[in-house]
């Protein structure tokens, strides 16, 4: 039986990348639909749980993407609470490429850091690959502080990834002056996952944070979020940091982003997010 893959995109036109990535993971067939939303998406499911019987729906996917990871996240509770008994298919949630992106740059620091007890310092940390990476940090045992330009807006995130992470170390800070300096000085691990376009530090500001080991860069956009590291750095060391820009991430993103819509088609009943993209990650490697 032909494997099939519905995507369902919050924005207009269905995304590109995302359908280049399913036919490169293998997947037979790709309905793509946009413009999906909550009122308009059952029929949507329904097509998916019941034209094939129960015991074929493994070979039937559903994966939410577009641009507006909260609408992403919405439409993943409707398509669960839309499934009942048998009737449900795996369903994978990766808007804008968030956990897909968090999941590979987390990893690429654990490649020279132990996660447990590491200060991981996340710049642009309320946006969507931001707060999944600070989650997964601080799932890993890291104490994690996220910064943004309002500290009203990182501390509001702060206390969502504490309810997510019962008794984990999140901090929140300004992404300038003496409270970003003070965190830096005393950061591992620094992600920069801010808007494109963005540039948080100078080469100097981070190459002078005296105990800082990685050093990851996701935006591929000039001016990069940390200056003097190159979009295409994979594991490159400058001085005692190693460094990863967006473009070094971005082989394992893509190789996480196949794996994880194979693995899909594998039973009818995974629902791949955050975490779960995780877990695929550090089986990959």
């Amino acid at each position: 039986m032909k494997t099939i893959l519905i995507q369902l995109d919050t924005d207009a036109q269905p995304s590109t990348f995302d359908r280049v990535v399913a036919v490169d993971a293998g997947t037979d067939h790709l309905f793509s639909y946009g413009g999906v939303t909550p009122d308009n998406l059952t029929p949507l499911v329904h097509g998916a749980i019941f034209t094939r019987g129960p015991q074929d729906l493994s070979q039937t996917a559903i994966f939410i993407g577009g641009s507006d990871v909260a609408a992403g996240e919405k439409l993943l509770e409707n398509v669960q609470s839309t499934f009942f008994g048998p009737m449900r298919v795996s369903v994978m949630m990766d808007s804008n490429g968030c956990n897909t992106t968090a999941a590979a740059a987390v990893l690429a620091a654990a490649r020279h850091v132990s996660l447990s007890g590491a200060r991981a310092l996340v710049l642009g940390g309320t946006g969507p690959v931001g707060q999944r990476a600070g989650l997964l940090l601080a799932r890993q045992g890291a104490c994690v502080s996220i910064a943004s330009r309002s500290a009203d807006r990182a501390e509001a995130v702060c206390e969502r990834l504490r309810e997510q992470c019962a008794g984990a170390e999140i901090t929140a800070c300004e992404s300038a002056g003496d409270s970003l300096a003070s965190e830096l000085s005393q950061a591992d691990i620094l992600i920069s996952a801010g808007a494109a376009g963005v540039q948080f530090l100078s080469t100097d500001q981070w190459q002078s944070a005296g105990s800082l080991k990685v050093a990851v860069d996701l935006n591929a956009v000039p001016p990069v979020g940390l200056e003097g590291i190159e979009v295409t750095e994979k594991a490159k060391q400058h001085g005692d940091v190693v460094c990863y820009g967006a473009v070094g991430v971005g082989g394992t993103k893509m190789k996480v982003h196949k794996a994880a819509v194979q693995r899909l088609f594998e039973a009818n009943d995974r629902v791949l997010n955050t975490a779960e993209i995780y877990s695929l990650a550090e089986e990959i490697g």
